[in-house]
């Protein structure tokens, strides 16, 4: 597996009374590879909390006093709006900078120097780029902690962790699943971040992509290295009657030079009532959203269908990261 980053605890609150050993006081957020099975237990664990609490109360002043910048150079709809509900739901504030083109950056202003501004006014910065280690390089420059929200092709660890989440709330279990991931699995930082969490419990992969697009080898590596078992295949008839798990990603228009590679693979996978009758009656179909043509809508009423449970999850495994983080759980 990937060695570990090199973790400092950073000036979140001088207040001695707020420190909490929870082994996420102070640090970034910026790998999967910073998670053991304790730390995942724990997250899970107040994610869970934090569950209960949105459905009893709504909200708590936890994070009373607290600010979050969100600093966004790419598009989003559900991390950039979970986070902040996460921040709202906990009592904190949002700076919100969900479109550069109308910040400084539009002016030439580099990267360590937006950080340096907006770790000035808030205590906790989240950010989303589209260049592989520019949330390492926000964590250098930064006081604060730093979450990443996606690099590029690179990692997108809270998706990872909130997937890893909702497949243990729908199945029970993650140990001794059989898991699919299909589609972009070159570009897909999603299923790269996944991938790497999953090898933390016995599981079985099995890795659907046309050639062009199959799973980088510093994942597959990992994979090899930890002693698990993987298939690589094109077509998704050849898993689809006895995985636990369907895990679909869009081919990423944003990611190619050429668009006519992108036109030829775009519907490259459908899941659909004919695919899904060939499927166990337990398992689920997750996908990271948005998507395309990938899915049929057909299939958002099927109880098999957890997209929309991972979309809610992750607020709730959003707000205990930043509970942690911020020494308040």
């Amino acid at each position: 597996m990937a060695s570990k980053p090199q973790i400092k605890v950073k000036d979140v609150d001088r207040m001695a009374a707020n420190r909490v050993d929870n082994g996420f006081y102070g640090q970034d957020i910026l790998s999967v590879s910073q998670f053991d099975r304790d730390k995942l237990d724990f997250i899970f664990g107040v994610g869970e909390e934090m569950r209960m609490l949105v459905e009893r109360f709504g909200s708590a002043d936890l994070l009373q006093g607290k600010i979050l910048a969100n600093l966004f150079y790419e598009p989003s709809t559900r991390t950039s709006s979970s986070f902040m509900a996460a921040m709202l739901r906990l009592g904190g504030q949002v700076i919100p900078i969900n479109n550069v083109q109308y910040s400084s950056v539009t002016k030439g202003e580099s990267l360590p120097d937006t950080v340096r501004t907006l770790e000035s006014y808030s205590d906790v910065i989240v950010i989303r780029h589209p260049e592989v280690g520019s949330a390492a390089i926000a964590a250098h420059y930064s006081s604060k902690p730093i979450i990443n929200a996606g690099d590029g092709v690179g990692e997108h660890p809270t998706q990872a962790l909130l997937d890893l989440f909702t497949i243990s709330e729908a199945l029970g279990t993650i140990g001794g699943l059989k898991i699919a991931m299909v589609g972009d699995l070159k570009f897909g930082r999603t299923v790269h971040s996944l991938t790497k969490l999953l090898v933390n419990y016995p599981v079985e992969f099995v890795f659907v992509s046309p050639e062009i697009l199959r799973m980088p080898k510093d994942v597959l590596d990992v994979v090899n290295s930890t002693g698990h078992s993987y298939k690589e295949t094109e077509d998704v008839h050849d898993c689809i009657s006895d995985v636990d798990v369907l895990y679909v990603t869009r081919v990423q228009k944003e990611r190619f030079t050429d668009l006519a590679v992108y036109e030829e693979l775009k519907d490259h996978y459908v899941v659909d009532p004919a695919l899904m009758s060939k499927a166990k009656e337990r398992m689920i179909v997750m996908h990271p959203l948005p998507r395309i043509n990938e899915i049929s809508y057909a299939i958002d009423n099927d109880p098999r269908a957890a997209y929309f449970d991972q979309m809610r999850n992750g607020m709730y495994i959003r707000m205990a990261l930043l509970a942690a983080v911020l020494g308040k759980a």
